[in-house]
């Protein structure tokens, strides 16, 4: 298969939480949810995932959900996903470009406005179904997910009516930025060669994942992307975030931030940064002492409970 080419989907390929096919695992978890794509304007087919309420009832608000670099929207992403829905949440979300069952080469974002775009044109064609109006509608990101809900904002300030932050990336961290002259060097170089596959890093899943036998399951994801990081995207990273950086008082969404102590793939500084520096009247930040990266499934059971406890009763604070 070539890197270009859609990878196929099947609802019977092995899953985070094993070989159980995904309609019986999903009505096991009390949901119901789907899988479909989506043509963005610009003309990318990307594909998406729901998740919903098993409920005649309305749900409680609309989640619109970003995945991290290198992730996906099929994997361990959709634990959270699944959480949601089954506390009355609906729950949607896409793989980016370059990632995941969309189109385009793996892992090769050269553009991250053009995400931005095609990510708020996905979310506002959802937010305009009958089913979703007069609701609440909230985004969710984890990573440079978290990163994207930023910029989805800063594009539509008004669109949603707040965002949940998981470990955001809104400066890379020291720990996992190239090193002088690398960065110098690259730039030079990615002006001829932009998908050329080999930016030095860290391996960013042992650095986000405490849990041995969850860092397993985090491996074997068959979309995760495995080569070194392409030229082009990481200096678009490093070309976003040093612009989020610089306008962490642009915020003005409702937002929580949640960040581990001990994570060194994205700056839990630069978290409580947002915080002390966001317009939003209403904000919130969570810390969580010696947690890493992964929040949200690297964690022990209790951890994740911990978390997924304080994003569940900030959600139903502000739908009432």
């Amino acid at each position: 298969m070539q890197e270009h080419e859609i990878p196929p989907t099947s609802c019977d390929e092995i899953h985070y939480w094993g070989d159980l096919p995904e309609q019986e695992y999903y009505k096991q978890q009390g949901i119901r949810a789907g899988h479909s794509f989506y043509t963005s304007p610009r003309g990318l087919k990307l594909f998406t995932r729901s998740w919903l309420p098993n409920t005649s009832k309305p749900p409680r608000a609309l989640l619109c959900m970003v995945h991290g670099y290198g992730n996906d929207c099929s994997w361990t992403f959709q634990s959270t996903a699944i959480f949601l829905a089954q506390n009355g949440f609906a729950c949607f979300s896409l793989d980016m470009e370059g990632h995941g069952r969309s189109q385009g080469l793996k892992a090769y974002v050269p553009n991250i406005d053009l995400v931005v775009h095609d990510c708020l044109s996905y979310f506002n064609s959802i937010k305009r179904d009958p089913l979703f109006t007069g609701i609440p509608s909230f985004l969710y990101g984890e990573s440079m997910g978290g990163a994207m809900c930023l910029l989805i904002h800063f594009q539509s300030p008004t669109a949603f009516d707040g965002a949940v932050l998981v470990a955001p990336m809104c400066r890379i961290a020291d720990e996992m930025r190239p090193r002088w002259p690398i960065p110098q060097i690259l730039t030079v170089v990615a002006k001829f060669l932009p998908t050329l596959a080999i930016v030095p890093s860290g391996d960013v899943v042992r650095a986000s994942v405490k849990v041995k036998d969850k860092l397993k399951v985090a491996e074997i994801n068959p979309m995760r992307y495995r080569g070194k990081p392409r030229l082009g995207t990481v200096l678009e990273l490093i070309r976003v975030t040093d612009c989020l950086g610089n306008r962490l008082r642009d915020v003005r969404v409702p937002f929580l931030v949640l960040h581990g102590s001990a994570d060194v793939v994205t700056d839990p500084k630069v978290s409580r940064a947002l915080y002390e520096e966001a317009a939003s009247e209403d904000r919130t930040i969570k810390i969580y002492d010696g947690m890493l990266h992964s929040l949200l499934f690297g964690e022990t059971d209790d951890n994740i409970a911990m978390v997924r406890r304080d994003i569940l009763d900030w959600l139903c604070d502000r739908c009432r």
